[in-house]
């Protein structure tokens, strides 16, 4: 393999940060939740369509019926990923959203055993427990706050749940397409489900300031595109549970923009149930590795005494 021209662990802190930016933007806009995240996903499929048409477009012939089923749901569930994840951050902290959203991982695992039934490890059981302990300290010190900030923190919670949904139908298709095509498909069919919704509900979708419109953009470009495209670069170089780990910092890079920029407080509830959430989910992907390496092992054992 040759060496790469860009330092990969480099690459994956300013893809972190660049995800990280997501929820303080999202602050700093004025329009409503779903107009929001309609915009994101509407500006960052124009900014992909050239790439798209002009190299990956022959790939759409290639989509069986069931591979655009599962794509329709997933592009409708990460819409109702970005609608919830959004509105809650009309209602908790940056950090609380961020935070209780990192644990996808954790509802994957769940997911994934009462789906396909795979096999639960104690060390799985063992990071869920703490994960959702972790999410329980926080929502705990929000609601000494207030009542409104706990909801916030439901909304994010239900946003992850639904999000792990969409890697789950997503997984399976993302195998036999590229990248571009499969991300290209997938945002689009969100963009049509959020601006249905925007519609629907009689949300306004033009009239916004100056600066909305930065934000919109500056979301479609930063993390989404930036962010997961230096994810999705890291994958030659640096392993996947690397990468996994790095995407734990997203809830830090958030609390510390959202200090610095929203001048947010972050409350000791806050930094101790993190702490946990991260520790569980960093548990979670340590076992996980362990378990694909015996996995190769065992395929490995069994081609080599098949031969």
């Amino acid at each position: 393999m040759n060496k790469p021209k860009l330092n990969p662990y480099l690459m994956l802190a300013i893809g972190a940060l660049a995800v990280s930016s997501s929820a303080v933007l999202v602050k700093l806009a004025n329009a409503p939740a779903p107009v929001t995240a309609f915009y994101r996903l509407f500006f960052s499929v124009i900014i992909m369509l050239p790439l798209f048409v002009w190299k990956y477009r022959k790939e759409l012939r290639l989509i069986s019926k069931r591979d655009w089923l599962f794509s329709v749901i997933s592009g409708v569930f990460l819409a109702l990923h970005f609608i919830l994840w959004f509105e809650s951050l009309a209602y908790t902290s940056v950090t609380s959203s961020t935070v209780l959203v990192a644990m996808q991982p954790v509802f994957a695992f769940i997911g994934t055993y009462l789906l396909f039934k795979e096999k639960i490890s104690l060390g799985a059981i063992l990071s869920t427990v703490l994960a959702l302990g972790g999410s329980l300290i926080i929502s705990w010190g929000d609601f000494q706050i207030s009542g409104m900030a706990l909801y916030g923190d439901l909304l994010a919670i239900i946003s992850c749940v639904i999000v792990t949904v969409y890697y789950l139908f997503g997984q399976t298709v993302r195998k036999r397409l590229s990248l571009v095509t499969y991300t290209f498909v997938v945002y689009t069919i969100s963009t049509i489900t959020l601006f249905l919704y925007v519609v629907i509900l009689q949300y306004p979708l033009f009239n916004y300031t100056s600066s909305d419109w930065t934000y919109f953009i500056l979301l479609a470009i930063v993390p989404t595109l930036l962010g997961h495209t230096l994810f999705n670069w890291s994958l030659k170089w640096v392993s996947t549970s690397t990468i996994s780990v790095s995407i734990l910092f997203e809830p830090v890079g958030a609390a510390i923009l959202a200090y610095f920029i929203l001048a947010e407080k972050i409350l000791f509830t806050q930094v101790i149930g993190g702490v946990i959430i991260v520790v569980g989910i960093w548990l979670y992907s340590i076992g996980e590795r362990k378990r694909n390496r015996e996995l190769k092992l065992k395929l490995k054992l069994s081609e080599q005494s098949a031969s």
